[in-house]
């Protein structure tokens, strides 16, 4: 690296925005290593847009050069791509242009070397052969010397390596945008892994974020581009900052452990703290199977599918639950471990998803799974997609258009990149803007995505994901989910049996799906003010339910009597009418669904009766089915008696008809009363 005056790194850590460290020349670099003392918290590294442009405004020159560097190598591969193409020798050259690209990448630093990290995941984006040449950048890099690495050591902890280590690897082992790492023992004797930072990043890494901001401010003044494309990179180099400082990363992995660590098969390697400052991290060694490598998980008897299934799962607690999410799951970053555990490493770059943010995303998964895009469109406000004064009426029929054909039969045949690819069609035309926490959702989940359809073309996110959906809204008692609920199963004042029934199906497929607190929490809901609704539909429910048993029973006897008795096996009693017997069906499957479910166990329904029993709405929720089932035995009555439908036709010898009517001779006048309520 080129050396830094120290005037620059001077100006820049006096505002506060970032350390430049100053290196000479790679030949010269043990002659002079000058390094910023930013080990305390008053003067750790963080990310200050406003004085990085102040300094790099004063030096156009340098900005140029650095974006010539940027366009000049993309120009000549554009250029070589166009003449394979033109002189058909694209599968001639194909190799070597994914060389090159990664090459480029590579020269160009770590903000470079991310996008080529994402792009290494997506087989669906670019040929097998690009994505393979780019998985090197996930930890081939070139090193850089041993001598810096071992200097940062002893600066950073205060003696030589091999006084502070028992041993310690003559290489390192991997080599990553940020770092690279040596495998190490304790004088203790754990096994550990040594990451040590590069030389020059600060000063790349901002020059690269300060052109990227430029150019999204320059982009921001068109029309047509609405995202927050400065939010966007403003988050990013948030977040790259906070990277580079390994103190940062250290603690992100412990409350990672904390949050995420007890999930079955997730494992979270310790940090050493005594062995970490901030350009140094010594964490646990963990021996490991890249994910992207199925043949050889299988032949050590690990079930690679397995593993991406419980990658979702942890995902979606990380976005949904905690809101404090990996943003950075390349298959670097995600190994399979040999007892069949999913290892995550590299916890620079975290992020978090707000609490409304993570309620607005569950209520979206509702709203698209019930088809209702008035509430989706409302959803995108809540989410900061969409203004609040922004005219919905047009925006409502796009979505449907959209969805209605991105969703096919099923929603869990629907891909994230997919959904990304359909909603953009809408956000160009209508005023939507990419809020910046999205922008890193979207890396994180369709990244997820790109190792799942490696690993299995036919993988469906969604299909995983909506199990611990279905458990969230059955178990989450915030007001936002209890109403998203409530949409969910009722629809113009009727109970959805099948929605209901699909709920509990998934939530039982869910990891830690607790009945005994869906119980507790159903029952505390239903007997509160806000229940009240609920419980009106539900008694509603419950009539039809006795009333349907009650006749099917009396058919069900009436037919066994005149069976009995030599009569034909006409049912005396009518059927109960078709809706009321579907739902009736309905019940059946979920008491079945129920006992299936683990954790179900009738003595504690048998438990809680004596309690409920004596609740005011108990009662009277007792009072209205009495009162409903004798307004329908009643109304039924009524039409027995009062009512008669056409006169049947007599058979030959004058005796009843084969469905047990007797004949008439002449028809009653009828009366015209309204049908009773079922």
């Amino acid at each position: 690296m080129p050396t830094v005056a120290n005037s620059t790194a001077q100006d820049l850590t006096q505002s506060g925005a970032i350390a430049i460290e100053s290196y000479p020349a790679p030949e010269e670099h043990l002659k002079s290593v000058q390094v910023n003392d930013l080990t305390n918290a008053d003067t750790a590294l963080r990310y200050d847009p406003v004085a990085i442009a102040s300094h790099y405004r004063a030096r156009p020159l340098q900005v140029w050069a650095r974006l010539v560097g940027i366009i000049l190598p993309f120009l000549g591969l554009g250029l070589r791509l166009f003449w394979d193409k033109r002189w058909g020798t694209i599968k001639r050259n194909q190799f070597r242009r994914a060389a090159r690209l990664r090459e480029i990448l590579t020269d160009l630093g770590p903000a470079y070397i991310k996008v080529g990290q994402a792009l290494s995941t997506r087989p669906d984006l670019i040929p097998p052969l690009y994505m393979e040449e780019l998985t090197k950048l996930q930890d081939q890099l070139p090193p850089f010397p041993n001598e810096v690495a071992f200097r940062f050591i002893e600066e950073e902890l205060g003696d030589r390596p091999e006084h502070i280590y028992a041993e310690l690897s003559p290489d390192p082992i991997a080599a990553a945008s940020l770092g690279q790492v040596y495998k190490g023992k304790l004088k203790s004797g754990e096994t550990v892994a040594v990451k040590v930072q590069r030389p020059g990043l600060a000063q790349r890494i901002t020059l690269d974020i300060y052109i990227l901001r430029q150019l999204a401010i320059w982009a921001s003044k068109s029309e047509q581009v609405r995202s927050d494309l400065v939010g966007i990179m403003d988050e990013f180099g948030a977040r790259i900052f906070e990277e580079m400082d390994y103190t940062q990363e250290g603690k992100n992995a412990e409350k990672f452990a904390q949050l995420y660590g007890h999930l079955p098969d997730i494992y979270v390697p310790r940090i050493y703290w005594q062995y970490t400052q901030r350009r140094v991290l010594t964490m646990e060694w963990i021996t490991g199977t890249k994910l992207t490598r199925p043949d050889v998980l299988l032949s050590q008897g690990i079930d690679a599918r397995h593993l991406i299934e419980v990658g979702v799962q942890c995902s979606l607690r990380q976005l949904l639950e905690h809101g404090f999410f990996h943003a950075d799951p390349h298959p670097g970053n995600l190994l399979a471990t040999p007892d069949g555990k999913l290892a995550y490493l590299d916890f620079g770059m975290m992020s978090e998803v707000k609490p409304y943010q993570r309620y607005g995303l569950i209520e979206a998964v509702v709203h698209l799974v019930n088809r209702d895009y008035e509430g989706l469109a409302q959803d995108y406000v809540k989410l900061d997609f969409l203004s609040p004064e922004t005219d919905l009426t047009p925006i409502i029929p796009a979505l449907a258009d959209v969805f209605n054909g991105a969703l096919g039969a099923s929603v869990a045949e629907l891909n994230f990149k997919s959904m990304t690819d359909q909603l953009s069609e809408v956000m160009y035309e209508f005023p939507f803007r990419v809020p910046a926490y999205y922008a890193l959702i979207i890396r994180s989940l369709v990244t997820l995505e790109g190792i799942a359809i490696n690993v299995d073309p036919n993988f469906k996110v969604l299909s995983k994901a909506y199990p611990y959906v279905a458990k969230r809204l059955l178990t989450d008692p915030s007001p936002q989910l209890r109403s998203s609920l409530r949409d969910l199963l009722f629809k113009e004042g009727s109970f959805r049996w099948n929605r209901l029934e699909n709920l509990l199906r998934n939530a039982r497929d869910s990891q830690d799906y607790d009945f005994n607190q869906v119980l507790d929490q159903t029952l505390d809901f239903l007997f509160s003010e806000r229940g009240e609704f609920i419980r009106e539909q539900l008694v509603e429910e419950i009539v039809k339910g006795i009333d349907v048993f009650g006749r099917n029973t009396i058919s069900n006897i009436t037919y066994s009597l005149r069976q009995r008795v030599g009569l034909d096996g006409a049912n005396g009693a009518k059927p109960a009418p078709p809706r009321d017997q579907k739902n009736l069906e309905h019940l059946t499957r979920i008491v079945a669904i129920l006992q299936e479910t683990p954790g179900f166990d009738p003595l504690q329904l048998v438990s809680k009766l004596p309690r409920l029993i004596t609740k005011p709405e108990t009662q009277q929720m007792g009072q209205q089915i009495a009162g409903g089932l004798a307004q329908r035995a009643a109304a039924r009555l009524i039409r027995e008696l009062l009512l008669t439908d056409e006169p049947a036709a007599q058979n030959g010898n004058g005796h009843r008809n084969g469905n047990g009517s007797r004949p008439q001779t002449s028809p009653r006048p009828t009366l015209s009363l309204p049908a009773s309520k079922r």
